[in-house]
C-alpha cells in the first residue's frame, strides 16, 4: 500500500517539476521507489521487526527523497514552494520517528502534541501545496506567453528579413533603372542640343542665302554706277583733249559723275548694313535685352526670308506688304533671338504660299504682310501670309517640339517651339496664332515695352 503510495507520489512530482527535462538522473532512480519496501518487507519477515516502525522509516524515506528532489531543482519557484510546504509535514513525521517506541507507539505525554501539530502541518501542507499549483500554472502561462512572443518575433525578424531582402531587390532594380533613365536622358539631351543646334544652322542658312540675293541688288547697282562713270570719265578726257572743248558737256559729264558716285555710296552703304545685320545674327546671343527697332528689324528679316526662298526657287515671286506704325517706341528685347523668330516666321509664311501656288490656283498672288502696332505698354508684330491655312487639328499642336507639318528633311519641328520659347520666357511676351485653311494664317507677337511692365 505504502509503495502505491510512494509511486503515485513519485509520478505526481514527476509531473509537476518536469523531472525528465530538469534531472533525468533523479527520474530514473525514482522509478525505483518501491526497492526500500520491499528491503523493509524482507527485513520485518527474516527479523521480526515491527512492521509498523519500518513503514514509518520507509514513509520517511519517501518524505526526505522528496525533499531532496525539491532541493535540488530549487531554482524553480514552485520547486521552493513545495518546498516550504513539506518542511513542517517532514518536520513532525521526523520528531514523531524518533519519539516513537519500538513498536510504534508514542509515549502519551507526545500524543497530543504531535496530533495536533500534524494536523497545522497538513492544512500547511495542503495550503501551500495549492499556491505551489497555482504559482505552476502562473509560471506556465507566462511561459507559454513567452513563446508566443518569441514565436511571433521570429515571425516577424522573418517577415523583416523577407522585407529587407524584397527592398533591397527592389532598390536595385529601381537604381538600374535610375541608371537606364539618367543614360536615356543623357542621350535625349545630347540629341535635343543637336536638332536645336541644326535648327539654328537651317535657320542661318535661310538667313544667309538672304542676305546673298539681299546684297547682290546694291552690289549691283555699284558695280553698274562704277562701269557707267568709268565710260564718263573716259568720255571726259577725250572732250578735255579735243582742241574745241564743250564746257558745258564737260560739265554734264562731272555733274553725272557725281551722282553715279552718290549713287555708289548709298548702295553701298545698303550692302554695309545688310552686312552689319548677318553679323550681328550670326554673333552669339548675349542675352542682354537692348532698345530694339521693331519695324527695322521685322523690314529687314521680311526681305531676307523673301530672299532665302528665291535663292532654292527663282521662279517665285510674292507681293510683300508692310504697314509699320511710324510711331512705334523702341522695346527692350534681344535683337537677334527675336530675329530669329521673325525669320522663322517669314520663312513658314513665304513656305505656305509657294505650296499654294504650285497648286496651280487660277488668279492666286502669294502675299505676306506684316503689321507693328502699340496697344497701351504692348508692342504687336502681325504676320499674315494668304497660303493654304492650319487645320484646327493640327494648330492645337503647331508649338509642341519636333511637331512639323512639312514633308521629312524639310522641317525639324523646332523652329515654331523655339520661336514659342523665345518669345513667352525670354521676352515675357505672347505667341498666338489664328487660321482659316485654305484661306489664311495670322501669327501674332505681343511684346513688353520694358521688361516687367
Amino acid at each position: 500500500m505504502l509503495a502505491g503510495v510512494a509511486v503515485l507520489i513519485v509520478r505526481v512530482l514527476r509531473q509537476f517539476l518536469d523531472l525528465p527535462n530538469r534531472l533525468p538522473r533523479w527520474n530514473k532512480a525514482l522509478s525505483y521507489i518501491w526497492a526500500p519496501m520491499v528491503a523493509l518487507v524482507l527485513i520485518t519477515a527474516i527479523f521480526k521487526v515491527n512492521g509498523s516502525a519500518l513503514a514509518d522509516a520507509y514513509w520517511l524515506i519517501v518524505l526526505f527523497t522528496v525533499a531532496a528532489v525539491l532541493v535540488a531543482v530549487r531554482d524553480y519557484r514552485p520547486a521552493r514552494m513545495l518546498l516550504l510546504a513539506l518542511a513542517p509535514f517532514l518536520l513532525n513525521k521526523t520528531v514523531e520517528f524518533l519519539l516513537s517506541d519500538s513498536d510504534g507507539s508514542l509515549p502519551k505525554e507526545f500524543d497530543q502534541v504531535l496530533d495536533t501539530t500534524q494536523g497545522f502541518a497538513i492544512i500547511w501542507l495542503i495550503t501551500f501545496t495549492i499556491i505551489a499549483r497555482n504559482l505552476k500554472k502562473a509560471l506556465e502561462k507566462e511561459r507559454l506567453l513567452r513563446e508566443e512572443e518569441e514565436k511571433a518575433k521570429r515571425l516577424i525578424e522573418a517577415q523583416n528579413a523577407e522585407l529587407e531582402r524584397l527592398v533591397a531587390e527592389r532598390t536595385s532594380a529601381l537604381t538600374f533603372q535610375a541608371e537606364e533613365l539618367r543614360t536615356a536622358l543623357t542621350e535625349l539631351r545630347t540629341t535635343q542640343a543637336q536638332l536645336v543646334q541644326s535648327e539654328k544652322m537651317a535657320s542661318l542658312g535661310e538667313l544667309t542665302a538672304g542676305i546673298a540675293h539681299e546684297i547682290q541688288n546694291p552690289l549691283n547697282f555699284v558695280n553698274n554706277f562704277a562701269d557707267v562713270s568709268v565710260e564718263m570719265l573716259t568720255e571726259l578726257r577725250e572732250e578735255q583733249a579735243r582742241p574745241q572743248r564743250d564746257p558745258g558737256l564737260e560739265a554734264e559729264l562731272l555733274d553725272d559723275i557725281a551722282q553715279n558716285l552718290q549713287k555708289i555710296h548709298h548702295h553701298g552703304q545698303r550692302a554695309a548694313s545688310i552686312v552689319k545685320g548677318m553679323l550681328e545674327h550670326s554673333r552669339a546671343s548675349t542675352g542682354e535685352r537692348q532698345p530694339t527697332n521693331i519695324n527695322h528689324l521685322a523690314d529687314e528679316y521680311l526681305r531676307l526670308a523673301y530672299q532665302g526662298l528665291r535663292a532654292k526657287d527663282k521662279s517665285f515671286n510674292a507681293t510683300l506688304r508692310d504697314d509699320f506704325a511710324p510711331d512705334l517706341p523702341l522695346v527692350e528685347a534681344i535683337g537677334p533671338d527675336l530675329g530669329r523668330v521673325l525669320l522663322n516666321l517669314f520663312s513658314n509664311a513665304f513656305y505656305a504660299v509657294r505650296q499654294r501656288q504650285l497648286q496651280g490656283e487660277a488668279g492666286y498672288a502669294p502675299t505676306v504682310a506684316v503689321q507693328t502696332r502699340q496697344r497701351g505698354d504692348q508692342v504687336e508684330i502681325r504676320v499674315r501670309d494668304n497660303g493654304l491655312g492650319i487645320p484646327e487639328a493640327v494648330r492645337q499642336k503647331i508649338f509642341q517640339p519636333f511637331f512639323t507639318t512639312k514633308p521629312s528633311g524639310e522641317g525639324t519641328g523646332l523652329g515654331l517651339s523655339l520661336s514659342y520659347d523665345i518669345v513667352t520666357q525670354g521676352h515675357s511676351g505672347t505667341l498666338t496664332v489664328t487660321s482659316k485653311e485654305g484661306e489664311f494664317t495670322e501669327f501674332l507677337i505681343s511684346l513688353p515695352i520694358k521688361q516687367g511692365s
